[in-house]
């Protein structure tokens, strides 16, 4: 059935169905999606803000806030919110070498860190809360988009969505795609996308800081592949360890022990808490890397935003930031008035510059991160 015959078989039966009407759909309620949502909302732009999980934070999402996601937290007086809920900043970045300390970065005065993890869960509580002071913002969990709405004319007119195993349609004059990397609105509105693989693949892997750690980033060299601990609030390091792209299913296959020892050859210091807590394959969880583009940003009535339009790679650790800044800049450009007006390839165009900047970036920093040991090797 087609998105138009679908549109009309639902008005036929309004009567019984469950209809939402408000100006702005947003699907995805990461920390692009909420923030869009809070500043429409916040200018007396009705929002509804979909999340297909039944709960806010179980999909993990990037934790780590530059200066330019810094700034615009403090732009919009949400900053201290988050501080209050706990935060950590970044205060040296280290380059490691066969156990030794090779180089130290320090941060920039006028800065003051080279980085702030921010739990998930304490970032996306204050800006639902923010969000939820006005009347003119709805949250709805456990609801998955199934199809975009279209009228006679092609314009994108709103989601049918299932909640709970229920129907439900919500009527809206834009449609806000904030629902990452494997977006199904964009590609329910067929929006181009091109990708680019980066020839590494990523694990993952959380562990207890042992006493005494100190807020950094470290980087080493294992063999010609990356790996970076990113210090956590709460006392946790946050490992990430690049891998031949597709080598996980052979190399899971492989024995495990010698693969952990070149992490505690690299940083001893982390023996026992890597002995006590990866003791198998089990305890990474792979990334398959790659980055994004898409030329059109959206069509008639839709729009997206963050991963949804321009996924990034972890290097730098700009998605999060990235996401934020699209949220910050398409508020700017969105109201009661100009709603149905909204020209996506006109407004991206600022956006899309800046993030083809970001992803020249990662790819220098890629492919440049050996030359930091050359003086070792």
């Amino acid at each position: 059935m087609s998105l138009r015959i679908a549109h009309y078989a639902y008005l036929k039966q309004r009567e019984e169905l469950n209809i939402v009407k408000v100006d702005v759909c947003i699907v995805g309620a990461g920390p692009g999606g909420a923030l869009l949502a809070y500043l429409l909302a916040r200018k007396n732009v009705s929002v509804v803000l979909i999340e297909r999980t039944n709960q806010i934070g179980k999909t993990f999402r990037g934790e780590h806030l530059n200066e330019e996601g810094e700034a615009i937290l403090k732009k919009y007086n949400l900053f201290d919110e988050v501080e209050k809920l706990g935060l950590l900043r970044m205060e040296k970045l280290e380059y490691w070498q066969d156990g030794k300390l090779y180089k130290t970065i320090l941060p920039d005065s006028a800065v003051g860190h080279l980085g702030i993890h921010v739990p998930q869960a304490h970032l996306l509580h204050v800006l639902l809360a923010a969000a939820e002071q006005y009347p003119t913002f709805q949250l709805m969990l456990s609801t998955k988009v199934e199809e975009l709405l279209q009228d006679e004319d092609g314009t994108y007119t709103g989601v049918s969505a299932s909640q709970n195993d229920e129907k439900v349609f919500i009527e809206s004059e834009l449609v806000i795609g904030a629902d990452g990397r494997n977006s199904t609105v964009r590609k329910k509105a067929n929006l181009d996308v091109t990708t680019r693989k980066h020839g590494y693949d990523l694990l993952w892997a959380r562990i207890p800081a042992p006493e005494k750690w100190e807020p950094s980033i470290k980087m080493a060299l294992i063999g010609d592949k990356q790996i970076s601990l990113f210090t956590q609030a709460k006392g946790y390091i946050q490992i990430g360890w690049n891998i031949e792209e597709g080598s996980f299913v052979a190399l899971r296959k492989q024995p495990f022990t010698p693969f952990i020892e070149q992490l505690i050859v690299a940083f001893p210091e982390l023996e026992q808490t890597v002995r006590e807590n990866i003791i198998s394959w089990k305890d990474f969880v792979l990334l398959d890397v790659y980055s994004s583009t898409s030329e059109n940003w959206g069509k008639k009535g839709v729009a997206l935003i963050g991963d949804a339009v321009h996924t990034m790679t972890p290097t730098g650790a700009f998605g999060l930031n990235s996401a934020l800044k699209d949220a910050d800049y398409f508020a700017s450009l969105i109201d009661k008035n100009t709603i149905t007006q909204l020209n996506t390839a006109d407004c991206a165009s600022v956006r899309k510059k800046e993030v083809a900047k970001i992803q020249a970036i990662q790819v220098e920093k890629e492919q440049s991160f050996a030359s930091q040991f050359v003086v070792m090797v």
